[in-house]
């Protein structure tokens, strides 16, 4: 069949079917078409109606009366605001003079069918020129489209493309923008008129961190856009230490099934999340939580993250009763306008475009009456004073939705571009006026590349994928009315320029919380660890999950959920919350302290007891008692024990340099004194008793005074040592702050701790030799012989010091201190107790033994019991 004739058949056959539906109740099961006459033609596609899935019959959801699920899910009309955005561009490019002079624009409206088996039905009928249409074949080619306006959804733009790339026919795609359709060696025909969102992900991010949300369930519907939703999302969340407790996907087209065959996924009802995000459409979370009967369980913030699902142009405006149940939810939102658009609604009448069948059978499902071009059959027509003015309820399908301003934008750019084109070809041939029928798709190329304009509400609209662009979303709250209309009331913003300068700006006294929360919901796994504590995820389990400890003894946490504790200066010491440090107070054994105290007022007290017993044996320094014992070394004694009962008084006090090396010289050298004394006094005795043995060598010894040599011998070896200890590695002050618990204890360090112990290792065996000695001589017979004393006196001192060794060892801090002046003074008391109270009891209380009568009736008995 040659194709004049398949076109005439076509035609006829057209002309027959038109017949069949005019006989119908008024085209009611019909497929309308839409167009509007012009010198250049545009075709569009966009999604006016939705059919049941069933190829060999389409039947039209045209219920008069729905109830609140199915108006919600099945509004056949929600796209319509897409023509008459449309109409509105082509109204508003006549207007301007300038524009396109002396040219009509026009449009073919096609049906985007919304599932894949029929994606390329309407391109195919534009292509062919007829509703029953062949590939390959044109019958009406007086109208062709310079240029194609579609896309509300990715999938469609990206289908067509392939069929538009064979004829170089512009695509300008009104939907989101899709990453996938930027290829230009994929599609190079196909434009994006949306900018990339780039912000959105980091404005949920925002929302979410600022009211502390860290625990979250995310909904997104089942598509490429939901995935990279939800990919980008996640990864941020990642970042922001924020949790997924579980992800859901609405599986994709559920719309062209009945409701009772939509298995869409059970929520998992986590009592501790109280946040979902959702991206996705309307009918997706509508349907989506009838199935899971939130109806009646309205305890959930929502966060509707899908720009498009709310796009108003107040900051106040009324919602359907049916989203009553996402009372005290956020919605980001742009808030762009189209100035006059809700003017052009409010004014329209269908008598404005008699070639428009949808816009009839709007208006009849509208106000249930027939407008007077198509009134027929037994319906009521319509008062000539009747318009959308008066309708509030459908003023919210006309605006809210985003490609809406696309599609008002795209029509504004293919115009732009064509005025551009007509301009070059006036330019090459002024002369010659531009034929408008010889204008072909493929050279409107070069100009929609370059375009570059400003809309009429401010925005620089151009092709640029890689152009920077301020986004700013609006952030809105559902309020619940009392008589259930949700009110959606503006509450901050969300501005971004940058990823490096964006921020977030909230009223938080006019957002209200869902009914159940009288305060700022909480969505989080495990509740935040408070200062003073810190978190330890625990293994296989998120992030945000985790275990609360006590920060360990000297760290602190002054933050909330603070990864690790932090320990104190050495200076400061934490407070028993452990969410501060506290600076440390100085101390050391003062006279302050009761410790200090009592050492001071013992030592002085033993000191003035030595001072006593000294100035008693001075008055008394003639009597037997004391001659007979050395007075000269008794007297050397008891000074050398007031300088060791006087030493303490060194370690008590604030340490510093000077105290701490004199403590350790002072110490050794009055105790080498000391001792060497009573070394020397032990000698003396055995030196006195054995004169009398036959031999002439002790003797000489006795005579010569040679024992009177042992104290600076043995002082001059103390030097020694105090020389090394002093050279090598001296005594210092050193501050502890870890020994007592909010204190810094100031005490003097030994230095050379073997220098140290040799110093005590060599004033012990002074001791040794001397308690050795005397043990020797406790038994020589005379009244005077004060072996014993000298005996028992060495077994006291050399008691103290062994005992001092463990003790000293075991104890820390001002203790150390304590131990070694106690030492002191009880070795010290223990000499002058043991070797001068006896004296003193003689010559105080018996002084009749203090005499010679009595030394020599003592010696005489002693001889004659002898015989």
């Amino acid at each position: 069949m040659s194709l004049p004739l398949l076109c005439l058949f076509l035609l006829l056959q057209s002309m027959f079917a038109l017949m069949r539906i005019t006989n119908q109740k008024c085209l009611e099961y019909g497929k309308p078409a839409t167009y509007m006459k012009a010198d250049i033609i545009l075709g569009v596609f966009i999604p006016i109606y939705f059919t049941r899935q069933t190829p060999e019959e389409i039947q039209i959801f045209f219920e008069k009366k729905q109830n609140p699920l199915s108006k919600s899910l099945m509004d056949r009309w929600k796209n319509y605001q897409y023509l008459l955005t449309l109409y509105f561009a082509i109204e508003e490019i006549k207007k301007d003079a300038h524009l396109l002079p002396n040219t009509t624009l026009g449009f073919h409206l096609y049906n985007a069918f919304d599932y894949h088996y029929r994606i390329l039905e309407g391109p195919l009928m534009w292509l062919s020129g007829r509703s029953v249409f062949i590939p390959n074949y044109k019958c009406k080619t007086q109208h062709k489209a310079l240029a194609i306006i579609a896309g509300v959804r990715p999938e469609f733009s990206a289908a067509i493309g392939t069929l538009l790339e064979l004829y170089k026919v512009p695509q300008v795609s009104y939907g989101t923008f899709d990453s996938a359709l930027t290829g230009k060696d994929t599609f190079p025909s196909l434009y994006q008129m949306s900018p990339k969102v780039r912000s959105l992900v980091q404005g949920v991010i925002a929302l979410l961190l600022h009211f502390g949300w860290k625990w979250v369930g995310l909904i997104v519907s089942d598509d490429l856009k939901g995935k990279e939703f939800s990919s980008d999302l996640k990864a941020q969340m990642m970042s922001e230490d924020i949790c997924v407790a579980f992800t859901l996907k609405l599986p994709a087209n559920w719309m062209i099934h009945l409701v009772s065959e939509v298995g869409l996924p059970k929520l998992n009802q986590d009592t501790q999340v109280n946040v979902y995000v959702f991206y996705g459409d309307m009918n997706d979370i509508v349907l989506f939580c009838f199935t899971n009967g939130i109806i009646s369980n309205r305890r959930k913030v929502w966060i509707m993250t899908k720009p498009q699902l709310f796009y108003l142009d107040t900051e106040l405006y009324v919602l359907n009763d049916n989203l009553d149940i996402f009372g005290g939810s956020f919605s980001f939102s742009k808030n762009q306008n189209i100035p006059g658009f809700k003017h052009f609604i409010e004014a329209l009448m269908p008598s404005q475009y008699p070639e428009d069948l949808y816009f009839h059978k709007f208006w009849f499902d509208t106000f249930h009456c027939t407008p007077l071009p198509l009134y027929c059959g037994n319906y009521i027509p319509c008062p000539p004073n009747i318009s959308l003015e008066t309708k509030q309820e459908e003023k919210v399908v006309m605006i809210t939705s985003e490609p809406r301003v696309s599609i008002w934008n795209a029509v504004h750019a293919v115009a732009h571009a064509l005025h551009k084109m007509l301009l070059s070809k006036t330019e090459i041939a002024p002369h010659k006026a531009a034929n408008k029928d010889r204008l072909l798709p493929w050279q409107l190329h070069p100009f929609l590349r370059k375009i570059q304009f400003t809309s009429t509400d401010g925005e620089q609209i151009c092709f640029d994928k890689n152009k920077n662009h301020v986004e700013k979303y609006v952030i809105q709250n559902f309020v619940v009315h009392a008589n259930h209309y949700t009110f959606l009331v503006k509450v901050g913003e969300f501005v971004s320029k940058s990823p490096q300068n964006q921020g977030l700006f909230l009223n938080e006294v006019m957002i209200k919380w869902p009914r159940n929360f009288n305060q700022t919901p909480q969505s989080i796994c495990t509740q935040s660890c408070v200062p003073g504590f810190w978190k330890i995820i625990e293994k296989d389990r998120p992030i945000c999950c985790f275990s609360c400890v006590f920060c360990p003894e000297r760290h602190v946490s002054n933050q909330t959920d603070q990864q690790e504790c932090m320990p104190c200066p050495i200076q400061e010491y934490p407070n028993p919350e452990r969410n501060s440090c506290l600076p440390k107070s100085v101390t050391f054994l003062s006279l302050e302290d009761s410790l200090g105290m009592a050492m001071a007022c013992t030592a002085l007290c033993l000191s003035v007891s030595t001072v006593v017993v000294l100035g008693i044996f001075l008055k008394h320094q003639d009597s037997p008692i004391v001659k007979a014992n050395n007075r000269t070394l008794s007297f050397i004694l008891l000074i050398s024990l007031i300088l060791c009962f006087l030493c303490p008084f060194l370690f008590i006090g604030q340490p510093n340099t000077a105290s701490c090396i004199l403590q350790q010289i002072t110490f050794a050298l009055v105790f080498t004194l000391a001792l060497s004394t009573v070394l020397t006094k032990t000698i003396t005795v055995i030196l006195a008793f054995r004169i009398m043995t036959p031999g002439r060598t002790l003797r000489r010894f006795f005579v010569s005074g040679i024992y009177n040599s042992v104290i600076p011998i043995c002082i001059l070896i103390q030097i020694i040592l105090l020389g090394f200890w002093l050279g090598t590695s001296p005594p210092y002050i050193e501050e502890d702050a870890h020994s007592e618990h909010g204190h810094i204890i100031i005490l003097c360090n030994k230095g050379s701790v073997t220098a140290f112990y040799s110093v005590l290792a060599y004033l012990g065996i002074l001791a040794l030799v001397s308690f050795t000695v005397a043990f020797l001589a406790r038994n020589l017979p005379d009244t005077f012989n004060e072996a014993k004393f000298l005996t028992f006196s060495m077994l006291v001192f050399c008691s103290v010091w062994v005992t001092f060794l463990p003790v000293y060892h075991s104890t820390k801090d001002r203790t150390t201190v304590a131990v070694e002046v106690f030492s002191i003074l009880a070795s010290t008391a223990g000499l002058l107790g043991c070797i001068f109270f006896p004296k003193c009891y003689i010559i105080l209380l018996r002084p009749e033994k203090n005499s010679l009568k009595c030394f020599k009736n003592k010696t005489q008995s002693r001889k004659n019991s002898s015989f």
